[in-house]
């Protein structure tokens, strides 16, 4: 039967900002107490919270004693556990960082000041690799590549898509439809940023080595692929007209290679003697400008939701302390993590 409790008041002393640091966790176990100690020390006023995602070496246990708030996300892949963390951690500021100790808990305090300063949504930790074994080659090809893609479809705001280290302002996290189910879900987050045009930077962070007894979970083909996947997914349902209207040139131009010689010689003798190319090519452009028409309907629809994304991405507070100025309801608002089981 799912049930909720309130945990410690995360405020600090000052009345700020109620802060989470969410940690999503797979098979941790030789760092995620460090992470979690790091990160307590960096920020003594954040509630951390590890999210177990089917561990088998103790990670979970070992994260619980180090100090952290530890709850199970069954369902496997990263993009499952941001799901659920985001949608029930309750806080004005939210972090995402990796378990995996490669990320420099020393500029938290930066990315959350940068943040509030400059009224952001989110602030990327982009990567400074300290050495070459930090940050591997297919890696770091596989970023970049994925990253101009993304910046020629959605705009170039972001050098680092796929950093695990970022800091998200309220409206950002409880406007985010997070869909993604693995390690796109860096790729949702910059995208989703890029199309409602929020207000979004990055700091340059120091990126570490993993240590001797830790694997990365990160496949560079496979996830590579999904990645991949993901960008062309949400460029045709953010996209639409120009998506359609890239297979309208293109077939197009493959009717129009086809048709040329047809034309030339009807031209010569007023036949046409390749009926069944004749049929392919109108075949062909039929459907290219079906595509087009696809193309211009689909904008019109997905103009509508943006707009509608927007108003609900605006009527969200920055600050929970924003949502009543009432006391009673400001105690009811009390940071919450709703658990099932």
């Amino acid at each position: 039967m799912p049930k909720s409790f309130s945990l410690p008041n995360t405020r600090a002393s000052n009345d700020g900002p109620q802060i989470a640091v969410i940690i999503p966790c797979r098979d941790e176990a030789a760092t995620i107490a460090k992470v979690v100690t790091d990160f307590r020390r960096a920020l003594p006023e954040a509630a951390i919270y590890v999210c177990d995602n089917n561990s088998m070496d103790g990670s979970a246990d070992l994260a619980k004693a180090a100090g952290a708030q530890v709850f199970a996300e069954r369902l496997p892949g990263k993009g499952h556990v941001m799901r659920r963390m985001f949608s029930d951690v309750e806080a004005d500021v939210y972090f995402m960082v990796d378990g995996d100790d490669t990320y420099d808990h020393r500029g938290a305090r930066d990315l959350m000041r940068h943040l509030e300063a400059n009224s952001l949504d989110m602030v990327i930790g982009a990567r400074v690799a300290a050495s070459d074994a930090a940050y591997r080659p297919g890696h770091r090809f596989g970023n970049v590549l994925l990253t101009r893609i993304v910046a020629f479809i959605f705009g170039n705001q972001v050098t680092d898509m796929l950093s695990g280290y970022r800091v998200f302002s309220r409206r950002f996290v409880k406007s985010f439809p997070a869909l993604s189910t693995g390690f796109e879900i860096e790729t949702e987050l910059t995208i989703h940023a890029l199309e409602l045009r929020m207000p979004i930077d990055e700091v340059p962070l120091p990126y570490a080595d993993r240590p001797e007894d830790s694997s990365s979970k990160l496949n560079t083909f496979r996830d590579g692929w999904r990645i991949l996947r993901t960008i062309l997914l949400l460029a045709k349902e953010e996209k639409p007209l120009a998506f359609f209207s890239t297979i309208f040139g293109i077939l197009s131009l493959t009717a129009t290679v086809l048709a040329w010689p047809l034309f030339v010689t009807f031209l010569e003798t007023g036949l046409v003697p390749r009926f069944p190319t004749a049929i392919l090519v109108t075949g062909i452009m039929v459907l290219a400008f079906l595509s087009l028409g696809c193309g211009i309907i689909l904008d019109t629809v997905t103009r509508g939701r943006r707009e509608l994304r927007r108003l609900q991405y605006l009527g969200i507070p920055r600050s929970r302390s924003n949502i009543d100025a009432d006391p009673q309801t400001q105690q009811d608002a009390a940071p919450l993590v709703k658990s099932s089981g």
